[in-house]
C-alpha cells in the first residue's frame, strides 16, 4: 500500500501534465479549437501515464518478491532450479523440433512446448533438488565404501596356511576381498616342506597344497606378491612391515605375532578366535549326550568332545570309555586353549520316602542349535 501511494502522486501529476500537453499540441499542430476534443487527448495520455505507472509498480513488487525468494531459498533449490531449467529447455528444443518444420502454427506450438518444458524442468529441479543431491551423495558414498571394501587387503601368515581352516572360512563367505601371500611366506613353507622332520615336512606340504587349491577355486581371490623386504629379518617382522606399507590386515594363528601386530596397530584376523566365537554355547543345568573317549587328568574323570572340538569333562566316567552318556553341565571355563565344559552323569537316585527311585530330568537343550 505505501508503494502505491508513493507512485500515485507522480501519476496524478503526469495525468495533469498530459492533459495540458494534449490541449497545447492539439491547438498548435492540429488547430483544434474544441476544448472537449483536446480534453479527450489529455485523458488518453493520462490513462497511458497511469498504465505506465502501474507497470512500474508491478515491476518494483516483482523485484522485491524475487529478492525475498532468493534470500529464503537454499543454494540446493537455486542450483536445482537452474539445472532443471537448462534440462527442460534442452528437452523442449528436442521435442519441439518436428513442429518447427511446419509454417504458421508450427512456430507457436514450438514456442509453447519450449516454454512448458522449461517451466516443468525448473519446478521439478527446485522442488526435488534436495532428493537429487542426496541420491548423488548416496551413490558417491556407496562407491567409496565399495572401493574401500574392495581395497581391504588381507595377508596370509604361514601358520594360517598350514592350519588349513582358512579355506573353509573363505568358502563360507566370512572372509572376502583379496588374499595376499608374499613370496617369503611361500619360501618359508618350502623350507618347512623340505625339513627332515616328518611332522614339519607334512605340514609344509599341506600348506603348499592348500595354496594351490585356493588358487584354483573361483570364489577365492588370492594373489602371490613379490615382497623382498629386509631378507635378514625374520618372517614375522617382514609381515608386519608389509601390512603397514599396504594398509592390510593379517590372518594368522600365531599368538605372539597376533599380539605384536595389535601393538603395531595392524588389524588381525585370528582363525582361533573365530572358531571360539562360533562354538556351541552351553549353560549350567543343560543336558547333552556325549561319548566318552578317554580318561581325564583327574582321578575318575572321563573326557569326550563335541563336534566343534570342545572338550567335555565328565565326573566319575572313567569306566564308561566308548559309551554314550547323558550328562548335565555343571560349569563352563574359557581357557587360552579354548572352552572346557565340566559335567556329571544323569543317573537314578534313591527316593528318601521309600524304595521308589526317580530320575533327575534336567532341561533338554539342542547343543548344535
Amino acid at each position: 500500500m505505501p508503494e502505491k501511494l508513493v507512485f500515485a502522486k507522480p501519476a496524478l501529476i503526469l495525468a495533469l501534465l498530459g492533459t495540458g500537453l494534449a490541449i497545447y499540441l492539439g491547438r498548435v499542430f492540429f488547430h483544434l479549437e474544441g476544448i472537449a476534443l483536446a480534453g479527450i487527448g489529455g485523458v488518453v495520455l493520462a490513462i497511458s501515464f497511469w498504465l505506465l505507472n502501474s507497470f512500474f509498480i508491478f515491476l518494483a513488487q516483482a523485484i522485491k518478491g524475487l529478492n525475498k525468494l532468493l534470500d529464503n531459498a537454499s543454494i540446493e533449490v537455486i542450483l536445482g532450479g537452474a539445472a532443471g531449467l537448462i534440462l527442460g529447455g534442452i528437452v523442449g528444443v528436442l521435442s519441439s523440433f518436428p513442429f518447427s518444420l511446419f509454417q504458421g502454427i508450427g512456430s507457436y506450438i514450438t514456442l509453447f512446448i519450449f516454454l512448458t518444458s522449461g517451466y516443468i524442468g525448473f519446478k521439478v529441479g527446485s522442488r526435488r533438488a534436495g532428493e537429487v543431491l542426496k541420491l548423488f551423495s548416496y551413490i558417491n558414498t556407496r562407491g567409496e565404501k565399495e572401493e574401500e571394501k574392495k581395497n581391504f587387503l588381507k595377508i596370509l601368515d604361514t601358520s594360517a596356511i598350514i592350519d588349513g581352516r582358512i579355506y573353509d572360512v573363505c568358502l563360507a563367505g566370512f572372509i572376502d576381498g583379496i588374499l595376499l601371500v608374499p613370496t617369503f611366506v611361500i619360501a618359508e613353507l618350502q623350507y618347512i616342506a623340505d625339513s627332515s622332520d616328518t611332522v614339519r615336512r607334512n605340514k609344509g606340504r599341506r600348506g603348499l597344497d592348500l595354496l594351490a587349491k585356493m588358487q584354483k577355486h573361483e570364489k577365492i581371490k588370492i594373489d602371490i606378491i613379490e615382497a623382498e623386504l629386509d631378507e635378514d629379518k625374520d618372517v614375522d617382522t617382514r609381515l608386519i612391515r608389509l601390512c603397514k606399507e599396504l594398509n592390510a590386515a593379517i590372518i594368522t594363528n600365531d599368538y605372539n605375532l597376533n599380539k605384536v601386530a595389535e601393538l603395531q596397530g595392524i588389524k588381525v584376523l585370528n582363525i582361533n578366535e573365530l572358531t571360539n566365537a562360533v562354538k556351541v554355547m552351553v549353560y549350567p543345568g543343560e543336558t547333552m549326550h556325549i561319548t566318552i573317549l578317554k580318561e581325564g587328568k583327574e582321578e575318575g574323570q572321563g573326557v569326550g568332545y563335541l563336534e566343534d572340538g570342545t572338550m567335555v569333562v565328565v565326573e566319575d566316567a572313567w569306566q564308561d570309555i566308548g559309551n554314550e552318556l547323558e550328562v548335565v553341565v555343571t560349569s563352563v571355563f574359557q581357557t587360552a586353549a579354548g572352552r572346557m565344559i565340566f559335567t556329571r552323569k544323569v543317573k537314578e537316585e534313591a527316593c528318601p520316602a521309600g524304595n521308589v527311585s526317580y530320575v533327575i530330568e534336567p532341561k533338554e537343550v539342542n547343543v548344535y542349535g
